[in-house]
């Protein structure tokens, strides 16, 4: 891959954790505003967060910066493992190659790495699973949570599966391309399909232009998928998370059930769900302005808050 990002980001940068280094660039149209760091999902690298929702999260007064979680991108990928498919490492009892501890210390050093003592977090999939042990194992570090379309952070093995839909998921898990432009451009576009709400029609030309600019191989590297979700958790409940917390999830989600939302919202004290119709296991144009203006409210609360307890 290039080492270089195009457009509106900064050149990319490296952030290290132990022997793994994690890379993460900058949205460069602006640069002030209050620290907001996007964690990614399963697979994906971190050009999966469309342009225009960073656009719009930096016009709502954000400083966004996005990282390649391990295993994804340009950030270090693992040895293979026993485990090679998705669905049988949601069975295993433990993970081979690394913890759900060290991808949470990723998403921290990178923090280090921008020299942010503390950041707005906002996870989606994979990485709303990631931010949320990041707010139980470093709160310190975390301004104001937002996890979308994510499971229980401390949900493991069969206790993941009544979040899951296994249809969608054997059919991701399923997906058979070549490793060539070609192949991840066709692996990109049936992704974005399986991902999408069924309630909007689906834009292929759309797809296929996105899949142009990003060839991401991630999303058909079922090894590295494997590594990602086999990660297990060994620390506190989410129930412990105490800080601002906001939970987004699609009404549509053809992979992780709306449930799944509800369920952390339920356990996360005074969290906050806001169900997104016609929206899939994605982030649409649509809902760009809405999600942004949510992080922005869950933010200016926050800060509230903290000066309220401070006097």
């Amino acid at each position: 891959m290039s080492s270089s990002s195009a457009g509106p980001w900064s050149p990319v940068r490296w952030a290290g954790n132990g022997a793994v280094r994690l890379a993460f660039d900058q949205w460069n149209e602006q640069v002030a505003g209050e620290p907001l760091l996007l964690t990614t999902g399963l697979g994906a690298n971190r050009k999966w967060f469309p342009d225009g929702l960073c656009r719009t999260l930096a016009t709502h007064g954000f400083a966004v910066a996005r990282y390649d979680q391990r295993d994804g991108g340009e950030s270090t990928h693992l040895p293979s493992t026993a485990t090679r498919n998705p669905i049988s490492a949601l069975f295993k009892k433990r993970g081979d190659a690394y913890t759900a501890e060290d991808m949470a210390d990723d998403a921290v050093a990178v923090m280090d790495a921008l020299g942010w003592p503390s950041a707005h977090l906002l996870g989606v999939s994979l990485g709303g699973a990631v931010a949320q042990r990041v707010a139980l194992r470093h709160p310190d570090r975390v301004r104001t949570l937002t996890t979308m379309a994510a499971v229980p952070g401390d949900a493991a093995g069969l206790r993941s599966l009544q979040y899951v839909r296994l249809r969608t998921l054997a059919k991701f898990a399923g997906l058979k391309f070549s490793d060539t432009p070609d192949g991840n451009i066709a692996a990109a576009v049936a992704v974005t399909r399986l991902l999408a709400s069924p309630k909007r029609p689906f834009d292929e030309s759309a797809a296929r232009e996105a899949a142009a600019r990003n060839l991401d191989s991630g999303v058909h590297d079922q090894q590295a998928q494997s590594r990602q979700i086999g990660a297990q958790w060994h620390g506190q409940k989410i129930s412990a998370i105490a800080r601002p917390t906001l939970v987004l999830h699609g009404e549509d989600d053809p992979l992780i059930k709306p449930r799944a939302g509800k369920a952390v919202a339920s356990r996360v004290p005074g969290s906050r769900l806001v169900l997104l119709p016609e929206v899939g296991h994605e982030i649409p144009a649509p809902v760009w302005e809405r999600v942004a203006t949510e992080i922005r409210n869950l933010a200016d609360t926050a800060r509230h808050l903290s000066a309220e307890s401070a006097n």
